[in-house]
């Protein structure tokens, strides 16, 4: 059953005890995740992960342990990540069990509208679906505002905007800082303090020690000699890659839509107005250097990058491929 934009808050933060089954798919994988995030936290309930791989292989195994007693007796989300059409069979089981102890979230990313895991999902009444998009610019500071709310926070559309772009959008990251800046000035929905820029140069998402997306910008922006330096910045502290890779594949999926305005004739000055002041120039480099073709290429082989790390390996052998990667993105935009 489809949950619509403005239902699904509600539907994570009241769950549904006849509900056995979320799909949360969509581009934004943060969103989903943060969503997901949220339904545990609703449930209270203590995440135990469950592997696609094994699904596919045991289609069983979802409703058995969605059906047993916790050791404890406490409730279990059962967390699928990343899933797709390989554990359709195992939801099917699921959703026909007499009975359940415990519901399942899978984050599915993007999904084909063929998708037969898709099709069962919104036809079932026990299974609840959403398709999380990617903010664009236009509307990515109206959703820090209503995330700094829930933290006691007044946040404006200029430091809404900041907040988002050096988050690269993802909600998971934004809610993280919203939390924090919430801490300091000690706010709350009962004392709401106003968020100011000030703050957040001083302890934003975009500070050195924080921003997983560097090297991404500076792949697409084809600054080599930098990112050979922030490669070995990643090296030296054993930053993990897959949080690299997702923010450098939000930074594209910001682009692609700027880069078609800009082939429909508006100038580089409309398309990047919504963009905080600070990030315009960096932005419109890359709009101006990378063609729509060109930023789907970089996206579909993000994507097999993607898969090879999750499929295991250990943290140089992934910074390694992809480092490989960043320096051949970087390349391109050279020529």
């Amino acid at each position: 059953m489809k949950v619509a934009k403005g239902a699904i808050d509600r539907t994570v933060d009241r769950p549904d005890p006849q509900v056995r089954f979320y799909l949360l798919y969509g581009e934004d994988e943060a969103g989903s995740r943060a969503l997901a995030g949220r339904l545990l936290a609703a449930l209270r309930a203590e995440k135990q992960v469950l592997a696609s791989a094994q699904l596919r292989s045991d289609p069983a195994a979802l409703a058995d342990e969605a059906g047993a007693i916790s050791m404890f007796g406490g409730p279990r989300l059962l967390w699928i990540e990343p899933a797709g059409e390989e554990v359709l069979s195992a939801v099917e089981a699921l959703v026909a069990a007499p009975a359940v102890e415990h519901s399942a979230v899978a984050i599915a990313g993007a999904l084909r509208k063929t998708s037969g895991l898709l099709k069962f999902a919104d036809a079932h009444p026990a299974v609840l679906t959403h398709c999380s998009y990617m903010p664009d610019a236009r509307n990515a500071p109206r959703l820090v505002a209503e995330l700094g709310r829930r933290h006691g926070l007044r946040i404006g559309t200029d430091v809404g905007a900041y907040i988002a772009a050096a988050a690269l959008n993802d909600q998971a990251v934004i809610g993280q800082e919203l939390a924090k800046y919430a801490l300091y000035l000690q706010a709350d929905a009962d004392h709401p303090k106003e968020l100011k820029a000030d703050l957040i140069d001083l302890l934003g998402a975009g500070s050195p020690d924080s921003n997983v997306g560097r090297a991404g910008d500076l792949a697409l922006a084809g600054n080599l000699a930098r990112l050979a330096d922030e490669l070995g910045v990643l090296d030296e502290t054993t930053t993990e890659p897959i949080p690299v890779v997702r923010a450098l594949q939000r930074r594209i999926l910001q682009l692609a839509p700027l880069r078609a305005r800009l082939d429909a004739g508006e100038p580089p000055e409309a398309v990047t107005k919504a963009i905080f002041w600070k990030d315009q120039p960096l932005v419109q480099r890359m709009l101006t250097g990378w063609s729509s073709e060109r930023l789907a290429q970089v996206l579909s082989r993000l994507a097999a990058v993607e898969r090879r790390l999750l499929q295991g390996g250990t943290t140089p052998t992934g910074l390694a491929t992809l480092g490989a990667e960043l320096l051949q993105v970087a390349r391109a935009r050279g020529h």
